[in-house]
């Protein structure tokens, strides 16, 4: 069976692909996003780039030290980024500070939430990669600055991209959304789905914890 990797520390892209039925293998990628920024062209083409060399990484990582999984596997990258109405992309804030003035210039706007997505398939030294960038839009509420500096305080948002989360604390401040949400919260399984069928995987072969009722359920 075909081991799905997951190339990142994200609890939510790991709980995204659990809630899918994948009990993925971990195993976080080392490249140098800071550096890798400096160097790639900026626009919203970055993050499937940086999805790319991450997924290049963590497979040459897992070639390397986990050969026997190498044999069969399908590693996954991804890395996101807020694209907001100026044409600003923010990822992580990092900061309480900088999420507050990053909420004061988002709060009643849309954005768009851009995930750069890059799988590769790994059979016995032979790789077949895949990418795509997929786009949600976000259309923020408008709380107050009390609102917001209670939110920075919280500590959630300031490793998230874009300042917020969907599915925890930042999502009473979101007021909807147009397209994946699972593509919000860090991987789109839509997504993930073409990019498997794409390197000749059906997404239903990757699920590991999902069994079939016995012949005496039925």
């Amino acid at each position: 069976m075909t081991t799905v990797v997951l190339g990142s520390a994200s609890p939510s892209r790991l709980q995204i692909l659990r809630s899918g039925g994948i009990e993925p293998f971990v195993l976080v990628s080392t490249a140098d996003e800071n550096e890798l920024k400096h160097q790639l062209p900026a626009g919203p083409t970055l993050v499937e780039q940086l999805a790319a060399a991450k997924a290049a990484d963590v497979a040459h990582q897992l070639c390397i030290s986990h050969p026997t999984l190498a044999a069969d596997a399908l590693v996954i990258g991804c890395d996101s980024m807020l694209l907001t109405a100026t044409g600003e992309l923010v990822g992580k804030p990092l900061t309480v500070e900088r999420t507050i003035a990053h909420w004061q210039q988002v709060r009643g706007t849309s954005a768009e939430l851009l995930t750069g997505h890059t799988v590769i398939r790994l059979t016995d030294g032979a790789e077949a990669t895949a990418s795509a960038v997929t786009r949600t839009v976000v259309h923020f509420s408008t709380p107050t600055d009390d609102d917001i500096r209670r939110y920075a305080e919280s500590g959630e948002p300031l490793y998230c991209a874009g300042a917020f989360t969907l599915e925890a604390l930042g999502g009473w401040f979101i007021d909807a959304i147009e397209g994946d949400p699972s593509n919000v919260i860090g991987l789109s399984l839509p997504t993930l789905r073409r990019l498997a069928a794409q390197v000749g995987l059906n997404a239903t072969s990757l699920w590991n914890t999902v069994t079939s009722p016995s012949a005496e359920e039925k």
